[in-house]
């Protein structure tokens, strides 16, 4: 008998695996990071890590896409509409998720960090825009959510770059309201 994905055993073992790697990430880098470690730490066979995951970047992949929903709270942007809390919120979650990244994740892992972020951001930003605008055409929704998404992860990474002299909220409020109502404000 095959157990599903979704059996309470399996994703205990798979919380396990994931926890296990954010363990690790923690004392080492993500590039001398092995599934044998992984393995031992979650006292696990290699059999039973692959199949739950393909291999250590597929881990990779989902471990920062749960801890990135996690910080986004989910919940919380499924039922709120896009609005200047909104924003800020979700500015400062990803500023947050990028700070606590960059002691633990090698620099040639940023490609696939900045996917995750903006595939993440894509998909909330949708669903926000859909439940606000439900008369829209959806073509239109997702290009929004595109150009929302981008623009977030590129205000994120120059406030990297501005070496943070605002806070996260002092420094996307700066644009809010030529978001809001658009450039014609402008």
């Amino acid at each position: 008998m095959t157990e599903s994905k979704t059996d309470p055993r399996v994703l205990r073992t798979r919380k396990l695996i994931m926890d296990s790697f954010i363990e690790l990430s923690g004392k080492k880098e993500f590039k001398d990071i092995t599934i044998k470690d992984i393995t031992t730490e979650a006292m696990i066979n290699r059999a039973t890590f692959y199949y739950h995951f393909e291999d250590i970047y597929d881990l990779l992949e989902k471990v920062l896409s749960e801890v990135l929903l996690v910080n986004l709270n989910y919940d919380f942007y499924q039922n709120d509409e896009l609005n200047e809390e909104a924003f800020v919120s979700i500015f400062e979650s990803v500023t947050n998720f990028q700070k606590s990244l960059s002691s633990r994740c090698h620099r040639g892992y940023e490609d696939t960090i900045a996917r995750i972020i903006k595939k993440q951001l894509e998909v909330i930003f949708h669903k926000m825009l859909l439940k606000q605008h439900k008369t829209e055409r959806d073509e239109a929704l997702e290009l929004t959510a595109v150009l929302l998404n981008w623009g977030i992860y590129g205000a994120s990474v120059e406030w990297r770059r501005d070496s943070k002299k605002r806070s996260p909220e002092q420094f996307i409020k700066l644009a809010i309201p030529y978001l809001r109502t658009g450039i014609d404000r402008i």
